[in-house]
């Protein structure tokens, strides 16, 4: 709570001092947006690489037969569904531009033919993704290797490497954690970058129609997609939600899918009636895989930022964009502030302006807390299908 209220402030003050047209202090704010910006850059290839491969690699490690094969078919699945939900819903209800020319300035990726751009994911080597920051084909090679490691034999080679990569996730989110701590003075710095141009109604309506679409998705996913899965595997969706109220609403409220694990582990188990051995395997690997609301707000929170930056957001676009958000969110076990932080590091590896987060960073606190119940109720309903499947 106190955390949120300093975003707010720093948002109102920000806010004030780009409305005051002060051309030295526009300098100051500018040069300090620059440089978050640049630290975002610098910590967004390490972050998706090494969360993708190690959550593939661990749980790919970890689980065997059938179960494993259950959550991680319905865990596709569902996260899948809700990308598509989200991006149906952004080309329905069509958020406008944020009316700043700074944002306006994105990169804007040459025409290439289909075949070009699919060969552009492919590296032929392994050091130039990284140098470019080119966000396919890092998630290429990421899941190749996490995938791989997962399937080699047991040994104490792989062990030192799986531990190796565990450690730098580690390290890194120590330094994520300290540019966390610091952001407060971003958040002023990217506001009153905004503020010096921006036009508040116009602005209010535009942030106000991405609300829409995330939290709509939101909804939609969580009392139609999700009751229909369960209702295709025979299972009442009323009841297991009813069953499972006391997760999802401590979700609602600690915003955190880990804190809420033994609660939901205990509700599965005793309300539920899912066996203690596929309770404790699923639920578990669930909640550093299974992310439903996380997937969705990647999905239309990138979109928003791309159009802003003047990115054209074709239905190719639009597909790709899903493809990355699913397996974004899969591997985006134990990054400090989740989707956010994710989101904000995939839109600084493909240039668009990440400017335009500083706005939704306060209203996240909101969304956080819907997503966060959509994921232990995607959970749920992971481990009830799975639990009647096996």
């Amino acid at each position: 709570m106190k955390k949120t209220i300093l975003w707010i402030a720093a948002l109102v003050v920000g806010a004030i001092l780009g409305l005051l047209g002060i051309s030295w202090l526009n300098e100051v704010m500018n040069f300090v947006a620059t440089v978050y910006t640049r630290l975002f850059q610098l910590l967004a290839v390490p972050t998706i690489v090494l969360a993708v491969i190690s959550t593939f690699a661990t749980f790919g490690w970890k689980g065997s037969g059938k179960i494993f094969g259950r959550t991680l078919t319905y865990t596709l699945l569902t996260t899948f569904a809700a990308a598509v939900v989200g991006a149906i819903f952004y080309v329905l209800i069509a958020p406008g531009n944020l009316p700043v020319e700074s944002v306006a300035e994105g990169t804007q990726e040459p025409s290439v033919t289909y075949s070009e751009h699919i060969l552009s994911v492919i590296p032929n080597n392994i050091v130039k993704p990284f140098l470019e920051g080119n966000v396919l084909s890092l998630l290429l090679l990421a899941f190749a290797i996490g995938i791989g490691l997962s399937k080699l034999p047991d040994s104490e080679n792989k062990a030192v490497v799986i531990k190796g990569l565990l450690g730098l996730q580690e390290l890194l989110f120590l330094l994520i954690r300290w540019l966390i701590w610091t952001l407060p003075l971003g958040i002023v710095a990217f506001s009153a970058q905004l503020s010096a141009q921006v036009s508040a109604g116009v602005v209010a309506g535009s942030i106000g129609k991405y609300v829409l679409v995330v939290l709509g998705g939101n909804v939609i996913q969580f009392f139609v997609v999700l009751p229909l899965f369960l209702l295709a595997r025979g299972l009442n969706p009323v009841y297991v939600l009813g069953r499972m109220m006391p997760a999802v609403l401590m979700a609602l409220f600690t915003k955190s899918s880990a804190a809420t694990l033994p609660v939901t582990m205990d509700t599965a188990e005793r309300r539920l009636g899912v066996r203690k051995n596929v309770a404790r395997f699923v639920l578990p690997i669930c909640t550093t895989i299974n992310m439903n609301g996380c997937a969705a707000f990647i999905l239309v929170t990138s979109l928003f930022v791309m159009q802003n930056g003047a990115i054209p957001l074709t239905w190719t676009t639009i597909l790709l964009w899903i493809l990355i958000s699913v397996i974004s969110a899969v591997g985006n076990a134990g990054v400090p502030m989740g989707c956010y932080f994710l989101t904000l590091s995939l839109m600084s590896g493909v240039g668009a302006p990440v400017a335009v987060l500083g706005i939704i960073l306060p209203i996240y606190t909101i969304i956080d807390m819907v997503e966060t119940a959509e994921n232990v109720w995607s959970d749920s309903c992971v481990a009830a299908m799975v639990n009647k499947d096996v």
